[in-house]
């Protein structure tokens, strides 16, 4: 049986076995690499990406391709959703954490891109390069059968998340004001539907709040959406929405709070004040003025108690808990995984419930087994999946795979000079998704899962 105290991708088959908090202390997530799941990577001929034996992988989409809508793929792939479509097909709603600096480092299509569509521009006229491709794959054929822009005129869209009601939620990780080369106020959510054709009609999700967006997760009982924010001080955010599955209609935005413990230091920077493996009450204090035009709503939780993490980055909601990454979280800043579980109380209202729970998940204390963890998804054996994004002039960045003991290994070493993001995987659990950062690559990875 699944128990609320178990993640995956919502098959019984793909289980995480649930661990006992008294279990899980420094030693036991000591960080030791192993090599009995996949086994050893074997050298990629192509220099590009090693996976282990009876793994392959193929590019489906990279820099610069002509798409369905005769514009070129931009640059900078980050996060990435996958969303089931009928006729075995999906949707990948991609990406692109563009800046107006970017603009004519990118294709000409882009770089001279006008459109009613765009939610800014330039004083050109120029739509704002962020924004989000959708591409559309035949899980059945194992082919690509469209490619084009789904959203423009944003900036940095980072990450994100899926919603149970078929849309891409995309976040920028931007806090540019109106005035400041751009005409419109930016650090807003915009909602990408699965079935867009073409360019959507963009529309700031204002009431989600204005911050350095970095990634969500949606809790498919209760449509609750939970919030990550890319700061050294970041918070760790929900949304719970007015009306179930239609967050354009508002809702309230909070923060976590460690109960009994106000302005609690997740961070482990000074010292342990979270143990790994210790499971804390968690409670949400509201937010107010979540538009935040001083970009102070960490100090404003803060001040009112909420807990302080260290870089919120990917979230991934499991089955009946989310997992987040804080990417230069720990004693050794090379990187923590939280693990949230939210009350449960059949037919109660959700603020009459009984304490969520927060645990430290995971630590790493060597960097050359975990390095600065960034998007996260499950695997089809109940691990999760982490996207190593290291700051370093010369760069070797993992898929690094973690299991219920806290043992990492390695799943694929990438040869670029970049990060691989946005790792998903199709419903059935049988296809990988990945992008690579920049130059922009799209690969498909299938094995013996």
């Amino acid at each position: 049986m699944i128990t609320r105290r178990q993640f995956g991708l919502g098959l019984a088959s793909m289980a995480f076995s649930g661990l006992a908090a008294s279990s899980l202390g420094k030693k036991a997530l000591a960080l030791e690499s192993i090599e009995t799941v996949y086994g050893p990577l074997k050298a990629d001929p192509k220099k590009l990406l090693d996976l282990p034996a009876g793994f392959s992988y193929k590019v489906i989409s990279q820099l610069g391709d002509m798409m369905s809508d005769n514009f070129a793929v931009p640059d900078r792939a980050d996060g990435m959703g996958c969303i089931p479509l009928a006729n075995n097909r999906v949707a990948l709603i991609r990406n692109h954490e563009l800046q107006p600096k970017h603009l004519d480092r990118q294709p000409k299509s882009i770089q001279t891109h006008k459109t009613t569509k765009a939610y800014d521009q330039l004083n050109n006229g120029v739509a704002l390069p962020g924004g989000t491709s959708t591409i559309i794959y035949n899980l059945q054929t194992q082919q690509k059968e469209q490619e084009f822009l789904s959203l423009v005129g944003t900036i940095r869209n980072c990450a994100g998340g899926i919603t149970p009601w078929g849309t891409w939620l995309t976040c920028e990780e931007s806090v540019v004001r109106s005035g400041s080369g751009v005409n419109e106020d930016h650090g807003y959510i915009f909602e990408v539907p699965a079935n867009a054709t073409g360019l959507i009609d963009p529309v700031p999700l204002k009431q989600m709040g204005r911050f350095n967006h970095e990634a969500a997760a949606v809790d498919p009982k209760t449509g609750i959406v939970y919030l990550t924010e890319d700061r050294g001080d970041s918070l760790f955010y929900r949304f719970v929405p007015d009306v179930y599955g239609q967050l354009a209609k508002g809702g309230r935005l909070e923060a976590l709070v460690i109960k009994k413990h106000k302005q609690f230091d997740t961070r482990n920077w000074s010292k342990a004040t979270m143990p790994v493996g210790q499971w804390f009450e968690a409670e949400w204090i509201k937010i107010e003025n979540p538009e935040s035009p001083e970009d102070d709503l960490r100090q404003q939780g803060y001040q009112k108690g909420a807990a302080l993490f260290a870089r919120g980055e990917g979230i991934h909601w499991g089955n009946g808990e989310l997992y987040f990454c804080c990417t230069n979280g720990g004693e050794k800043q090379f990187g923590q995984i939280m693990r949230y579980q939210p009350s449960v109380v059949e037919g109660m209202a959700e603020e009459q419930q009984s304490p969520g729970l927060i645990q430290l998940f995971f630590e790493s204390y060597d960097k050359s087994a975990y390095n600065f963890g960034d998007n996260l998804t499950v695997m089809p054996n109940g691990h999760l999946l982490v996207c190593e994004d290291q700051y370093t002039d010369i760069v070797d960045n993992h898929l690094r795979g973690v299991t219920p003991q806290g043992q990492v290994y390695d799943f694929a070493r990438l040869h670029e000079q970049t990060e691989l993001a946005g790792t998903c995987f199709s419903p059935d659990g049988r296809t990988l998704f990945v992008n690579v950062y920049s130059p922009a690559k799209t690969l498909v990875i299938t094995g013996p899962w």
